[in-house]
Order: C-alpha cells, then structure tokens, then sequence
C-alpha cells in the first residue's frame, strides 16, 4: 500500500519530535489517579494526629511524619476532611465564596483530599480558581540569564536588559562551579543598574548558594528541593527537617527563600512508589508548607518533558501550581525548560499560567537565547519577547514585561557593562577591555563574544570567594568610578535586607522599590470588576510597542499628488461600440495614487490598456463615485460598456472582469488577492477583457495565493479602503476619464 502523503507531511512536523507513553503506574507513571494513591482519611487523638491517608501513625514515613506534625491545621482539620472534595472544588470557582475561607479549610486538607479536590476540576475551572487563590494581587515573572562562556560583561548587559524590560527577579546558574561568585556579581551589577530591587540568585550547590548571599551577592534562593517520597529525599542527602533549617538560614541572614518541587522528579528518579506524580507533589508542597516557606517553585520544572508525554499532563502541572497557591505559598510556576518543539504546545501550555496569572508566571523565562541557557533552554527565550509583549497587548493580561526600545536597550546594557568593567578594575579582577564591553552591548548571544582567558577568572574567583570582600567593595568600586545610582541600588538592598520586609509571602519590589506582597498587596479577586487588571498607565505601557504605528503611516507611502495624466471629462455616456470599459474607484489616482503592493495607478493603467490593445480593441476609463465597492464599481462600467464587458479596479488594486447582465457579485473574473497582482496580471486582465469582449475563448488569469497576505496587510487594506469611502459622492454621476498614454509599440 501506498503511503499517505498528508500522513508523511504530518510525520514531520515537530509535535512528533515528542515522546508519548502508555501510562505505567507501578512505575510512577501516570499524573494523576495511580490505583495506588491512598484514599483520603485523617483520624485525630489527643491533639495528635494518629492516622493519615490510610496509614496509622506507626506507618509514617518521614514525610508522612513531617506533614502530621508540621504542615496540617488541626484546628480545621476534622472539619476540613469532613467537608466534600466537590464542594471544595465548587468553593474554589465560586465567586461569592472569598479566597480566605477556602485557604481555611485547605489548610487542614491531607495529601490525598488535595489530589480529589482536583480530581473534580476541569482546566477552565483550575485557571479560575487559579486567579482567585494567587496569594499576590499583581503577578509578575522572573529571567534567566546566564551564557555559555560565562563573561561578565555580557551577564550584567544581558541582566540589566532583563531588568529593563520589566523581570522582578533574574536567576543565573554555572557551567564551571568555580565561576558562580564572579557570576552573582555580574547580575547584581546588572540588575540594579537595569532597575533598583530585582532580586537575584545563582544557582548552585546549597552551602555555596548560602555563602553567595552571605556577602550580598544574592537575594533570593530557590534550590531547596524537596520529593515526594523519602527514598528520593535520602537519595539527595536531605530530609524535610533539614531542608527546613536550609531555609531558616537563608532567612536569618535576610535571604527570600522558596523551595523546588514538580510533578515527575520522584518517577525520573525510580522511586516513586506507585504513587500518581499529583499525589506525591501534594506531599512536597505540605512538606513546604510545613517548613515556613513562603513559596514555590513548582510546574514540574526540569521534568516537565516527562508529564507532558502521559495523559492529562499539562493539567496535572496546572493542578500542582494551584494546589501550592490553595496552601498559601507564592507561586512560582515552572515555564521555564522547554515543554515542547511544536511551538502550538508550548504557548497552549503558557497559557494556564499567563491567562489567569501566577506570582511568577516564569520561574525563569529564558532572556539570552535557549543555546546560552546554562539551566537547559527556555520556553520562551529571548526570540520571544516580541510575541511575549503581543500577547500581553492582544488580551489586556499583565504578563510581568513591558516593551522597549532599541535605543533603551543599548543604553542600558552599555552602562551595566561599563559598570562591571569598573568593579573588576577597582577589586584588582582580570580586566574587562573595552572591546569586550562594545562586544556585550550589540551581542545577542556568547557566540558574540571575544575569547576571554577563563584561567585568570577562575583564579580571582576563588580568591574572590575566600576572602572577606563583598557587597560593599562593590559598591565603593561603583562609587568611585561614577556609577552612583548602580551603587546606591544595591545599598538600599543591604538595607532592604536588614529591614526583611521583603521576605513576606511572595514579596517583590516595585519600580519605586516599595515591597509588594501578600500582605500589603493581596489578591482580591472575586469574580468580574474585582481583582487587578492592567489599567491606567500600565495598559498604556503594554500597548506602547515600538512596531506600533498611527494609522495614517500604513497608507503613506499610497498617497501622493493627483496624476497629471489623468483627467476628469464630461459625465460617461453608454458605449455604442466594442470596447472595454475600465471602471476605478473614487479615490483612483486622486487621493490614493498606488496599490496596495506599491504599483502607481499610472503603471497600472498603462498595463491593462496595453493588454486589451493586444487585443485590437478599444477602450474607455470612467471613474466611479457612488460607491467604493468593487463588485459595484465593475458592475457599473458593464452597463456603461458598449460591449458589455469592464473591468473594474478599487484604489487599492482589487480588480473584477464583469459583464452586462449578470449580477453584481457573479463576476467572469475576479481577483481579490491585490497585493498578488503585478503589472504582467495587470495585462493579462486586460488581454482577457477584450477577448471576452470579442467572444473569443479566453483562459482565467492565474493569480498566485497569498494565504499570509490578509495577515500581513489587513490594517492597510482597512485604511486605504476608508480612504477610498472617504471620496464617495453618492449623487455623483459616473465621469468620463482621459488618461494621457500612448501604446507601446
């Protein structure tokens, strides 16, 4: 049998570069609803809760026990497990029900009621609920910026862009571990030369990541993993009471601090239990919960390819994300490692988190090209960010970003990377040219980049890193070599962190570094008319794009003086002799004196004349003022035609063969592709007008189909066609035209 070749066709296509699997649940593969998951159940004795999720206390594991003791509100608890998962669920989407009360009886929820809450919810509604349990009113996103090479310059240039543009928080991470002071320094620098109070994190082992931010190079961390089942917990060197006092020391030397889980990192690393990726997720986030977090990173994150391959997987990374908000936790919600090659799935997939919003709609998007992003690529990535913008404009959403200019860009990435030149200079680090510097502003990825001795950086790094210089080293060198806005920036985060305001629930600085967070900003969304939605002078900041024009610039370049040759006569008259009438429209060759793909209404003319004198006949122009329609217009040089037979052409080049008789949508020819149509179809429309005219057999003009055509020129279709109504007299008889031309020989 032959192979079918729209199936070969859709083989190709990128959705089928993915991985689809049976669901396996004795392996752990299967997101939601394992046979295995335990039912839903909690008995309480003594203040004490002795049985949980099918198990009694002396089955407990370490997270079971970690859970029971920490994360449950017993004072709900009863109450909360005798209360239906359906009307929970009912109560998440229920606009009359306030985000409070439902945060209420969830806290006393155990692992498994959580799972069957979501068992009961659609997408639509997990999106709904998702914008009324965010903990934080305005949402908000978070960059990565890292780069294969690991420069300076181009970290704090990329940073400060990423600032720019509107991230509140920028994460970088190592490909030599040795680099990571050097690359904390160089998106602090960055960063707050972008905008004062982004915060900022390198990734990298926990006690190193401490060290970092103990000499204020950081300011926040997001590297404390957590699993669902305590094999993979033993397995990382950890258990809950560990990663706890992990976090307790970040936030003692004033570090914002949020845990990592997601759905799939159990089964990656064989030790799921038979357990749905859901229900084990459940556990990670109570376990956060229990620790004293004040958020999560969580959307399954670097094993979203893993979800994504089972039935209902991108649902279940929706249903953990609202799960951690239900539990209080800011929201950091994953997007940030590739999700699909099918461009269609990875935006389907945003959109979960981007319609209803998130704390962070990212928890990295990608702000350097995928091939420099050292945490494994990017959803979207620095090719997106237009499309990113557009999105924000087209449905009113708040994404976190805002546009900028060109002109904004290079500015701003040449002062951040002039500014790390100065504090590697002034700290006696390897020298940052000033070739590397012009190189960082314009570059869009390391491959832009000059080679730089990576040896020398290695070595000032680790000295770097040992001694006791830090922050404000930095900020004398900024100082001292005029940077002082940079330099107070990053001051005033020495104080924000003495001050630990910021450490609150899901905390950011604003662009007046004022703290933003659930407790001086909560999300009060309860149904239509409530709740925050780009307004005021954000919504003008979303919609400034710099491609944006006024509408006038689509049509300029189709406007000009009248045509000298063409000249308006006497009203037309009925034809009493063969020929072909050109009919045009009422803005031809006045008010509009070039098509829609640029050609002068003079070629254009000389083109159809020259083809029906090919033809031995003659012919008449005669514009026409009652009407802009096309159809119309043709319809009305027929009846005029002593032959029977015009054409008829709109100012913008949308053209029509018509003929005496027939109704005025029922055309011989019609050509609405005007932006197809050139000189040589221009001819061939005349050549076949006169044959018509002459009843001789005659082969449709073929015209090329532009299926993006529409696309690309609707804007100025619609302007040039006002235009064209713009010069409508409705009591104007149809004139005679005289055009001054001669045939070519």
């Amino acid at each position: 049998m032959h192979r079918s070749r729209r199936f070969a066709a859709l083989a190709g296509r990128n959705i089928n570069r993915e991985t689809f699997v049976e669901p396996w649940a004795e392996a752990g593969l299967m997101v939601a609803d394992s046979p295995y998951d335990p039912p839903a159940s909690l008995q309480l004795k003594n203040g004490q809760i002795v049985e949980m999720d099918g198990r009694q206390r002396d089955e407990f594991d370490a997270i079971d026990l970690f859970i029971a003791t920490h994360a449950i509100n017993l004072a709900v608890a009863e109450e909360a497990m005798s209360t239906p998962a359906k009307q929970i669920a009912r109560m998440l989407t229920d606009i009359n029900i306030p985000r409070e009360q439902v945060a209420r009886l969830v806290s006393g929820c155990t692992p498994a009621r959580l799972v069957e809450i979501m068992r009961h919810m659609n997408v639509l509604e997990m999106m709904t609920a998702m914008a009324k349990m965010r903990i934080r009113r305005i949402p908000a996103n978070q960059a990565h910026v890292t780069n294969f090479r690991e420069h300076p310059a181009l970290l704090a240039a990329d940073a400060a862009e990423a600032a720019l543009r509107g991230f509140a928080e920028v994460e970088t991470t190592v490909r030599v571990a040795r680099f990571a002071p050097f690359n904390a320094l160089a998106i602090l620098v960055g960063t707050q030369t972008g905008r004062g109070g982004v915060l900022t994190q390198c990734s990298v082992e926990e006690s190193l990541g401490l060290r970092l931010a103990m000499k204020g190079l950081t300011t926040y961390a997001e590297t404390l993993s957590v699993y669902g089942t305590e094999r993979t917990f033993v397995d990382g060197d950890d258990t809950p009471w560990s990663k706890a006092f992990l976090a307790s020391a970040y936030a003692s030397r004033g570090v914002k601090i949020r845990f990592t889980s997601g759905t799939g990192s159990e089964a990656l690393m064989g030790h799921a239990e038979k357990r749905s990726m859901l229900y084990l997720e459940a556990r990670c986030l109570l376990v956060v919960r229990g620790a004293g977090s004040q958020g999560v990173q969580n959307g399954s994150i670097s094993c979203i390819a893993l979800p994504e391959s089972l039935p209902g997987g991108v649902r279940a990374v929706l249903a953990e994300n609202l799960l951690a908000a239900m539990l209080g936790l800011e929201v950091a919600s994953g997007n940030d490692a590739l999700a699909s090659h099918s461009e269609i799935r990875k935006t389907a997939k945003l959109m979960l988190q981007f319609i209803p919003g998130t704390d962070f709609i990212f928890s990295g998007y990608s702000a350097i090209p995928k091939r420099d992003n050292l945490f494994g690529g990017g959803n979207f990535d620095a090719d997106d960010l237009d499309d990113y913008n557009v999105l924000q404009r087209d449905m009113q959403i708040d994404g976190g970003l805002k546009p900028i200019t060109e002109d904004q860009a290079l500015h701003i990435r040449q002062r951040a990377a002039q500014a790390i030149q100065a504090v590697y200079r002034e700290l006696g680090f390897p020298p940052i040219t000033d070739e590397e510097v012009e190189a960082a502003v314009v570059a869009h990825s390391s491959d832009d980049m000059p080679p730089r001795d990576i040896v020398p950086d290695l070595a000032a790094a680790d000295q770097f890193l040992t001694s006791d210089v830090n922050f404000l080293a930095v900020i004398a060198a900024l100082e001292k070599s005029g940077f002082d806005d940079v330099a107070g920036n990053i001051l005033q985060m020495g104080r924000e962190r003495l001050a630990g305001d910021y450490l609150q629930p899901s905390a950011i600085f604003d662009e007046n570094f004022q703290v933003r967070s659930a407790i001086n900003d909560p999300n009060n969304y309860s149904g239509p008319g409530t709740g925050y939605r780009p307004e005021g002078q954000r919504w003008q900041e979303i919609q400034n794009l710099p491609q944006v024009k006024p509408p006038q610039a689509f049509i300029d370049g189709n406007t000009g003086q009248p045509l000298a040759r063409l000249a308006e006569l006497e009203p037309a008259a009925a034809g009493t002799q063969a020929e072909v009438i050109v009919a045009v429209g009422p803005a031809f060759g006045t008010a509009l004196t070039h098509t829609i793909n640029g050609l002068s209404h003079e070629s254009v003319l000389e083109a159809i004349l020259t083809g029906i004198a090919s033809e031995g006949m003659l012919a008449r122009i005669i514009k026409v003022y009652h009407t802009a329609d096309c159809g119309a217009i043709g319809y009305v040089g027929s009846r005029l035609s002593g032959s029977g037979i015009a054409i008829g052409l709109q100012s913008r080049g949308t053209t029509i063969i018509h003929k005496k008789g027939q109704p005025p949508l029922h055309n011989l020819e019609l050509f609405p592709q005007s932006p197809s149509l050139t000189l040589e179809t221009f001819q061939h429309i005349g050549r076949n007008a006169a044959r018509y005219a002459k009843g001789a057999s005659t082969t449709p003009v073929a015209v090329k189909i532009d299926n993006g055509a529409r696309l690309r020129l609707i804007v100025k279709t619609t302007l040039m066609h006002r235009r064209e109504i713009d010069e409508v007299r409705e009591h104007q008889l149809p004139l005679e035209l005289r055009f001054d031309w001669e045939p070519n020989e």
